[in-house]
């Protein structure tokens, strides 16, 4: 099967799920997991017609617990001691883990302390690297994709909902000129609460995590207009 073939198959099946969920529970706040998670969360925004911030995509809360979960053995800290956060496209090669500024101030961090106090840089491009191909790699080892994290991820952010618990968590949201981006879903910093995305955080980025980020959405771009080209939006 090709690529466009595996959107398109996906895509079919994300519309006919998407119709169901609006036209049997039409204040829903729908979650995405399906791959590819970035384009098929925006295809679940138009094809809903629903507010976008009553559709959010997974990817991010996935892949930050993953580069914790790095990050705390590479500085040998208790994993919830231990922030970190990825951003961008919810793929190998279009995710971003933020690990720090180049100035002293720290993205990720060990009780709030710069994780570059706690490790080598090596060991840290090797966190980053290591987060990157997480899902690749669990896939090798299971034969399967993952099935346990992202459900414990989309079990966080729906408790977050249901508890309106105001709580920040990078995930691929709909953009109007956040970031220098519209017109497109890609995993930013959000407040997820009653309401679903609340608010999009902006944080400043790095000369070198703006760039990254330009090319992650040209990335994610890129395969949603496979669903123009099926015609699925």
């Amino acid at each position: 099967m090709t690529r466009e073939e595996l959107i398109g198959t996906n895509a079919n099946i994300m519309k006919g799920v998407i119709e169901n969920v609006v036209k049997y529970s039409p204040r829903a706040i729908i979650i995405v997991v399906a791959n590819p998670m970035d384009t098929l969360t925006y295809l679940a925004l138009k094809a809903s017609g629903l507010p976008k911030n009553r559709i959010i995509g997974m990817g991010g809360a996935l892949d930050s617990s993953r580069f914790k979960c790095y990050l705390a053995k590479a500085t040998g800290a208790n994993i919830n001691n231990v922030d970190g956060m990825v951003i961008g496209g919810h793929g190998d090669t279009t995710m971003i883990p933020l690990v720090s500024k180049g100035n002293g101030n720290g993205v990720a961090t060990v009780n709030g302390v710069p994780v570059s106090q706690f490790a080598s840089k090596k060991k840290l491009d090797e966190a980053v690297a290591n987060t990157m191909v997480g899902g690749a790699t669990l896939t090798k080892l299971i034969g399967t994709s993952a099935w346990y994290a992202p459900g414990a991820a989309s079990a966080m952010m729906v408790e977050a909902i249901l508890n309106d618990q105001k709580k920040m968590v990078p995930c691929s949201c709909y953009l109007e000129g956040e970031y220098g981006q519209s017109d497109i879903c890609i995993g930013v910093p959000a407040i997820i609460g009653r309401k679903g995305i609340e608010k999009i955080v902006k944080i400043d980025l790095s000369k070198e995590e703006a760039e990254k980020f330009a090319a992650s959405a040209d990335a994610v771009r890129k395969t949603n207009n496979v669903l123009h080209e099926i015609k699925a939006i």
